[in-house]
């Protein structure tokens, strides 16, 4: 609902007399609305002329810069004196009426008061009500008057609200802090008048003991209340509980209010802002913080109780103080009662997107981050309605590295469907995007699972020992089809092995010499130790040399292929003995690693780069595509086509400052 039609709405609640007395609103908007065409001083607006100017007109006809932001200037000169002219007019007629009545309420207040412990119900109920109504007049007047210099700056490019608000605080309806001082004793003594006296002249003589006047008494005390009344007694409740039920609601209204404080002292900011919300009594809803260098927002969604109006005045010599940029906006009636209804689900982060999934997503490439990369994700996100609620950098080199996303996405989206996209703008920018569902074991991970053969290390050792064997091309042909997916791995691995039949045993060794571990393998195994991780090795490789990786990146379970060798111990056979470790006994091992540590699978990160890989990766939780075939890549829940493995701790959720701090961990 607008301002103006709620504003019209709540106007017609009021007694007559008070009615002519509101904020004209509506007219003051009509007159912005029909004076301000082509007088926005922002002359790169929407407001202002689509067409692009040119350094060189391009007739002579066609105004020069300078000319256009002379003609709008003239023109705003002349409209901003005539708005605040019948602002001012608009704003005394309402304080002129505030002051007369102020003067009554306050005598029925205080007589009410001054009564003792001998007061009339009735007549307690109508004082407070009255100052409740005066209450909310202002309120609402105020409210106008913030709106209307709101469009006005909006239309004109001037901003005015600030010093003008602050101008308001000299007059009456701001300082009105003696008067509502009196509701809590007022609401006080109804609360105990409604204890010591009957309350059958009210209305149907309810008992002290029923829901509704339960109900009402723990609201007037500000005690936890007992739970509502039903309709049932609600409507029994007669004239009791249809006077105090609007009551109850009125002296429990509040007002929301979302305010922003932008400028280059951040905790004098953030501590000014509070320092003002704690002498108001706000109540925080929900908050925010940003910071680029030394430049630092903190916006804060605040209910503001008894609709304290000095607040707005204290706001901007706050902002005057530390030379910050004030912005606030209150909060139009509905997005209100919804706030009200469930707080917590009004959480900033939550409000507009309410039955949507949420995602994390993870952007990186070690060569940096892009513009175009950027525009492209975002753009993408645009088109598919996805809302970002918040953004975390993570690296802390010079370029921008990597960012972490959180999405909102809508529920009909799948993540098959978003990922094969992204794969896309992947490939396109040289960037990764990993996805992944935000929920509480995102960054609960307790257990990796590596390949090792072009993972943890960057070579094949079943082609290495060919290499030393003198049949290099027959075996890599062979691995080749089998990381592609194009042969049974079972069938590839006794292919390849029996190629090695009569190789001496010590080509293991000369193996172990020539292996390269993969950049950033021993900074992401010591990273996660120290974090208290579990880390295996799961290969379709041989065991000695899976050992050999174990102990060199300080990992906990080693699984592999085992080699035949002959009776003499001095050359292999060309079999296997024992399971064969192929795609399906990856995950089994996978699995059985976890139940004996006590691991859930939701805890459960793998990392792989082949087709035998696959069903390890779909077993965990988060399955990373590591420089992997486009298979798998395609298949896999996530992937990194970057260098360095101590990416992925990126996609756990660690900053570089994280990891490192891990790394000097004993």
């Amino acid at each position: 609902m607008k301002y103006g039609n709620y504003l019209t709405q709540q106007q017609a609640d009021f007694p007559a007399q008070w009615q002519t007395h509101f904020i004209d609103y509506a007219a003051l908007k009509a007159f912005l609305k029909t004076q301000t065409t082509d007088t926005n001083v922002r002359l790169s607006t929407a407001f202002a002329p689509t067409h692009v100017f040119t350094w060189t007109p391009a007739t002579a006809t066609d105004a020069t810069f300078d000319q256009q932001l002379s003609t709008r200037l003239a023109a705003v000169a002349k409209l901003t004196p005539q708005f605040i002219r019948l602002l001012d007019a608009q704003v005394q007629k309402f304080n002129n009426f505030f002051v007369a009545i102020k003067g009554e309420t306050k005598k029925r207040v205080q007589h009410v008061l001054e009564k003792g412990e001998d007061v009339d119900v009735v007549k307690c109920e109508r004082a407070l009500r009255d100052l409740l109504m005066l209450e909310r007049f202002v309120y609402l007047n105020f409210t106008a008057v913030a709106k209307a210099l709101k469009k006005h700056d909006k239309w004109t490019g001037l901003q005015v609200r600030e010093p003008y608000l602050m101008r308001t605080s000299q007059l009456s309806f701001v300082q009105s802090v003696s008067l509502m001082q009196m509701k809590p004793a007022l609401m006080a003594k109804l609360s105990a008048a409604l204890v010591a006296q009957d309350v059958q002249p009210m209305g149907a003589g309810l008992p002290e003991d029923s829901p509704v006047v339960a109900h009402g008494m723990a609201k007037l005390r500000g005690m936890t209340e007992p739970a509502e009344p039903t309709v049932a007694a609600a409507a029994a409740g007669g004239a009791l509980g249809s006077t105090l039920g609007p009551l109850v609601n009125l002296m429990h209204d509040t007002q929301t209010v979302k305010i922003s404080l932008r400028g280059p002292h951040g905790t004098d900011i953030i501590g000014g802002v509070l320092g003002c919300l704690t002498k108001h009594h706000c109540q925080i809803a929900d908050f925010s913080l940003s910071r680029l260098h030394h430049d630092v927002t903190f916006g804060v969604l605040v209910h503001l109780p008894n609709h304290d109006l000095d607040l707005f005045g204290d706001l901007a010599r706050t902002a005057q103080k530390w030379d910050g940029t004030l912005a606030f906006d209150i909060q139009d009636a509905q997005l209100k009662a919804s706030q009200l209804a469930d707080p917590l689900q009004y959480a900033l982060s939550e409000a507009p997107y309410s039955g949507r999934n949420k995602f994390i997503a993870t952007v990186l490439n070690e060569r940096g981050l892009t513009p175009e990369f950027l525009s492209a994700w975002l753009n993408w996100l645009l088109q598919k309605k996805i809302s970002v609620e918040q953004m975390r950098r993570l690296d802390g080199h010079s370029t921008l590295m990597c960012v972490e996303f959180r999405l909102s996405v809508p529920e009909g989206l799948s993540p098959e469907e978003m990922q094969s996209e992204l794969i896309a703008i992947s490939h396109a920018h040289q960037a990764d995007v990993a996805l992944q569902p935000d929920n509480v074991f995102r960054r609960q991970k307790r257990l990796v699972v590596f390949d090792m053969d072009s993972t943890l290390i960057q070579q094949e050792v079943i082609d290495e020992i060919a290499r030393i064997a003198g049949i290099e091309p027959q075996v890599a042909a062979i691995t080749e089809r089998a990381m592609q997916g194009e042969l049974d791995f079972k069938e590839s691995l006794a292919q390849r092995v029996a190629l090695l039949k009569g190789t001496p045993v010590d080509a293991l060794e000369q193996v172990k010499r020539r292996l390269e571990f993969t950049e950033g393998a021993h900074y992401l195994c010591r990273a996660l130790k120290n974090a208290g991780f579990k880390l295996a090795v799961i290969s379709g490789g041989f065991l000695p040399l899976a050992k050999y990786v174990k102990e060199e990146l300080g990992l906990d379970y080693a699984f592999a292929n085992q080699l035949q060798v002959t009776a003499d111990g001095k050359r292999l056979t060309g079999v296997t003995v024992g399971p064969v470790v192929d795609a399906v006994r990856k995950a089994e091992l996978l699995e059985v690693i976890a139940q004996a540590e006590g691991i859930a699978l939701d805890q459960v990160v793998a990392v792989g780069d082949g087709a035998n890989d696959l069903l390890m990766l779909g077993k965990a939780s988060l399955g990373i595509a590591f420089n992997a075939k486009p298979r798998v890549q395609k298949e896999a829940r996530a992937r990194i086509n970057q260098k360095s493995l101590a990416n992925i701790l990126y996609l756990m959720g660690y900053s570089e400052s994280e990891a490192a701090e891990l790394q000097l961990q004993s």
